[in-house]
């Protein structure tokens, strides 16, 4: 696979009304992550840190870049086995069984296809994965929650899906004994200037407008991720907020390539979009 130049960004914040903070990310590259917990203190946050850990060894072992799917997988079934003998070692110590551990996680890595390098793009739970292009945001994942299925069978709109009683129930999750499958999604690296990953800290906080403001405004996905997570905190930060920014800035034809010098826009690196 044609090496691909990335710049990249990430942050975190507990907010203001939780006291821990059960989210984690990853910015490794090729591979990125970004986990919201659930179990509070000794569960939610030993579960989110344990599926970017997976990830984080999936990038320094590498993976076959047709077979990113597959990669994705084994990550989420080791962090499965991981959090489920660490809720059965808490159980075992007495530990309330309903703050079992448990955490979603959306992830993005480099893969090639037939068309050649693309994002693969993974979600399991409501932490949400976007690409923003040509200033406009378009949300990539679909919600594992109830939310979600209401909205799908028509019986609430999606704009009352961030106020509604039972937003936070969760349908897929690491850490639950069923439905522990994710979506993956492919993505053209064209389609896909920037990928935002992020847990429902941001979203719930922000709606999309807000978001693809501070996207378009912050050059620097550095800045992105900060501002995202300052913004979400000012509007209330109900919840623990974590954004990660991503930028694919070029690619590379080897090793030898010159970035600084030779780097050029995505359409003139990608080809122009259709």
């Amino acid at each position: 696979m044609r090496q691909v130049e990335v710049h990249h960004g990430a942050a975190t914040d507990v907010g203001r009304v939780r006291e821990v903070n059960e989210d984690a990310w990853l910015a490794a590259p090729p591979v990125f992550a970004v986990a919201d917990g659930m179990g509070g203190h000794d569960g939610g946050d030993v579960a989110s840190r344990i599926a970017v850990e997976e990830f984080g060894r999936l990038a320094e072992r590498g993976y076959d870049p047709r077979r990113g799917a597959e990669a994705v997988a084994d990550a989420l079934a080791e962090a499965q086995r991981r959090i489920l003998e660490y809720a059965e070692e808490q159980a075992d110590r007495g530990v309330d069984p309903h703050r079992r551990a448990g955490t979603t996680v959306v992830a993005a890595l480099l893969v090639e296809d037939d068309d050649g390098p693309a994002w693969l793009l993974a979600n399991l739970g409501d932490s949400r994965g976007y690409r923003f292009a040509d200033g406009v945001l378009h949300q990539v994942s679909t919600d594992h929650s109830l939310v979600q299925e209401l909205v799908d069978a028509g019986r609430i709109g999606p704009d009352e899906m961030a106020t509604h009683p039972e937003r936070n129930v969760i349908t897929r999750a690491l850490g639950e004994t069923l439905g522990v499958e994710a979506d993956y999604f492919v993505l053209p690296l064209a389609d896909a200037e920037r990928l935002l990953l992020c847990t429902d800290g941001i979203n719930g906080m922000l709606d999309d407008d807000a978001i693809a403001e501070v996207l378009a405004a912050a050059g620097d996905p550095r800045d992105a991720a900060d501002r995202l997570v300052a913004a979400a905190v000012e509007a209330g930060g109900e919840d623990n907020a974590t954004a990660g920014v991503v930028d694919v800035v070029g690619l590379l034809a080897d090793d030898s390539y010159d970035a600084e010098r030779q780097r050029a826009s995505l359409e003139e690196k990608l080809g122009a979009r259709p």
